[in-house]
């Protein structure tokens, strides 16, 4: 329940409080965080997976809902980055998922920053709605 709480709640009330003020400036953009466990339909992933799924749901459904104001919707998903978040996992089932990518190899923050900040430019504003997942899955 704590990972549907953090990324579904989360993401939807973060999206709710920053629509607002965007909807007054008439202008926006909200980058929504999913994953490649999404496309990848990773086993012993179920409730992490279903979570973030919901997500890029929300992401689409707020393009369309917001996009008259001025505010686009898009979300990222990153392959695993290494962080303390990883530490855990037994480096096999790293090793799996890279496998299954186009790109083998862990993901940057620089890789994730670079996507969401093409989302964030004023130039962007006909792109909504979209999920880019890294790593070519």
């Amino acid at each position: 329940m704590r990972v549907y709480k953090t990324n579904v709640i989360g993401s939807f009330l973060f999206s709710r409080e920053g629509a607002k003020l965007m909807k007054k400036r008439k202008y926006g953009r909200i980058v929504n965080f999913s994953t490649i466990a999404v496309p990848l339909k990773l086993p012993g992933e179920a409730v992490y997976a279903s979570s973030k799924a919901a997500i890029e749901s929300l992401t689409k459904i707020l393009a369309q809902e917001l996009s008259p104001f001025g505010i686009t919707v898009n979300s990222v998903g990153p392959t695993p980055v290494a962080t303390d978040f990883i530490q855990g996992v037994p480096p096999g089932k790293i090793q799996a998922i890279l496998d299954r990518q186009a790109i083998r190899r862990l993901a940057t923050f620089p890789d994730v920053a670079n996507v969401a900040d093409f989302f964030l430019q004023p130039a962007s504003d006909f792109v909504t709605g979209q999920v880019v997942y890294l790593g070519g899955c």
